[in-house]
Protein backbone atom coordinates (compact mmCIF):
# COMPACT_ATOMS: atom_id res chain seq x y z
CA UNK A 1 0.00 0.00 0.00
CA UNK A 2 0.58 3.30 -0.55
CA UNK A 3 0.16 6.94 1.35
CA UNK A 4 0.45 10.10 -0.42
CA UNK A 5 -0.51 13.29 1.88
CA UNK A 6 -0.59 16.61 -0.15
CA UNK A 7 0.21 20.09 1.10
CA UNK A 8 1.17 23.29 0.07
CA UNK A 9 -2.00 24.86 -0.79
CA UNK A 10 -3.48 28.19 -0.36
CA UNK A 11 -4.95 31.26 -1.69
CA UNK A 12 -2.80 33.76 -3.91
CA UNK A 13 -3.51 36.94 -6.05
CA UNK A 14 -2.39 36.25 -10.03
CA UNK A 15 1.10 36.42 -10.30
CA UNK A 16 2.29 34.74 -7.37
CA UNK A 17 3.44 31.47 -6.51
CA UNK A 18 2.89 28.73 -4.21
CA UNK A 19 4.78 24.77 -3.86
CA UNK A 20 2.63 21.81 -3.67
CA UNK A 21 4.44 18.64 -1.58
CA UNK A 22 3.20 15.21 -1.55
CA UNK A 23 4.72 12.93 1.14
CA UNK A 24 4.75 9.58 -0.37
CA UNK A 25 4.81 6.45 2.53
CA UNK A 26 5.00 2.67 2.04
CA UNK A 27 6.28 0.31 -0.84
CA UNK A 28 8.70 2.48 -2.68
CA UNK A 29 8.58 1.15 -5.76
CA UNK A 30 5.22 1.96 -6.17
CA UNK A 31 6.06 5.54 -6.21
CA UNK A 32 8.83 5.06 -9.13
CA UNK A 33 6.35 6.96 -11.00
CA UNK A 34 4.17 10.40 -10.14
CA UNK A 35 2.38 13.31 -11.55
CA UNK A 36 0.02 16.20 -10.40
CA UNK A 37 -3.44 16.53 -11.42
CA UNK A 38 -5.90 18.92 -10.94
CA UNK A 39 -9.57 19.25 -10.87
CA UNK A 40 -11.05 22.76 -11.14
CA UNK A 41 -14.89 22.75 -9.48
CA UNK A 42 -17.35 21.03 -11.93
CA UNK A 43 -14.75 20.02 -14.22
CA UNK A 44 -13.11 16.87 -15.20
CA UNK A 45 -9.87 15.81 -13.78
CA UNK A 46 -6.77 16.78 -15.84
CA UNK A 47 -3.19 15.82 -15.97
CA UNK A 48 -0.47 18.94 -15.08
CA UNK A 49 3.18 17.58 -14.95
CA UNK A 50 4.38 13.70 -14.60
CA UNK A 51 8.23 12.64 -13.61
CA UNK A 52 8.79 8.88 -14.00
CA UNK A 53 12.53 7.43 -11.72
CA UNK A 54 14.83 8.08 -13.94
CA UNK A 55 13.79 11.94 -14.03
CA UNK A 56 12.22 12.64 -17.05
CA UNK A 57 8.99 15.31 -16.95
CA UNK A 58 6.45 16.19 -18.90
CA UNK A 59 3.86 19.23 -18.68
CA UNK A 60 0.66 20.09 -19.80
CA UNK A 61 0.91 23.26 -22.68
CA UNK A 62 -0.92 25.12 -20.08
CA UNK A 63 1.24 25.32 -17.24
CA UNK A 64 4.80 24.48 -19.51
CA UNK A 65 7.41 27.47 -18.21
CA UNK A 66 5.53 28.08 -15.17
CA UNK A 67 5.47 25.03 -13.61
CA UNK A 68 8.23 23.01 -12.03
CA UNK A 69 7.26 18.92 -10.98
CA UNK A 70 10.44 17.69 -8.53
CA UNK A 71 10.58 14.92 -6.76
CA UNK A 72 13.54 14.28 -3.32
CA UNK A 73 14.09 10.32 -3.65
CA UNK A 74 15.71 10.32 -0.11
CA UNK A 75 12.60 12.33 1.27
CA UNK A 76 10.20 10.06 -0.99
CA UNK A 77 8.62 13.17 -1.78
CA UNK A 78 7.19 15.26 -4.74
CA UNK A 79 7.07 18.72 -5.48
CA UNK A 80 5.01 21.35 -7.43
CA UNK A 81 6.80 24.40 -8.12
CA UNK A 82 3.70 27.02 -9.06
CA UNK A 83 5.13 30.34 -10.29
CA UNK A 84 3.12 33.04 -12.34
CA UNK A 85 -0.43 31.47 -11.28
CA UNK A 86 -3.35 32.46 -13.02
CA UNK A 87 -7.21 32.23 -12.03
CA UNK A 88 -7.27 29.49 -14.79
CA UNK A 89 -5.22 27.18 -12.83
CA UNK A 90 -7.65 27.21 -9.82
CA UNK A 91 -8.53 23.82 -9.05
CA UNK A 92 -8.15 21.16 -6.41
CA UNK A 93 -4.77 19.29 -7.09
CA UNK A 94 -3.94 15.82 -6.39
CA UNK A 95 -0.39 13.74 -6.57
CA UNK A 96 -0.50 10.34 -7.85
CA UNK A 97 1.98 7.23 -8.04
CA UNK A 98 1.92 4.13 -9.65
CA UNK A 99 5.09 1.56 -10.64
CA UNK A 100 6.16 2.66 -14.40
CA UNK A 101 4.05 0.40 -16.11
CA UNK A 102 4.16 0.87 -20.29
CA UNK A 103 1.11 2.75 -19.68
CA UNK A 104 2.38 5.73 -18.04
CA UNK A 105 5.42 5.07 -20.19
CA UNK A 106 3.17 5.92 -23.00
CA UNK A 107 0.76 8.29 -21.59
CA UNK A 108 2.13 9.52 -18.69
CA UNK A 109 -0.79 12.35 -17.63
CA UNK A 110 -3.34 9.94 -17.63
CA UNK A 111 -5.30 9.55 -14.36
CA UNK A 112 -6.09 5.57 -15.16
CA UNK A 113 -2.91 4.27 -15.04
CA UNK A 114 -2.17 5.98 -11.55
CA UNK A 115 -3.34 3.56 -8.60
CA UNK A 116 -2.58 5.73 -5.50
CA UNK A 117 -4.35 9.10 -4.87
CA UNK A 118 -3.83 11.89 -2.24
CA UNK A 119 -6.74 13.45 -0.92
CA UNK A 120 -5.93 16.77 -2.72
CA UNK A 121 -4.71 20.46 -1.38
CA UNK A 122 -6.56 23.54 -2.55
CA UNK A 123 -5.18 26.38 -4.90
CA UNK A 124 -6.97 29.55 -5.18
CA UNK A 125 -6.25 32.27 -7.96
CA UNK A 126 -7.62 35.61 -7.79
CA UNK A 127 -7.47 38.24 -9.93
Amino acid sequence: QVQLVESGGGSVQAGGSLRLSCAASGYTYKTDCMAWFRQPLGKEREGVASINRDGYTMYTDAVKGRFTISKDNVKNTLYLQMNSLKPEDTAMYFCAANECTRDIATMPLFAPDYNSWGQGTQVTVSS
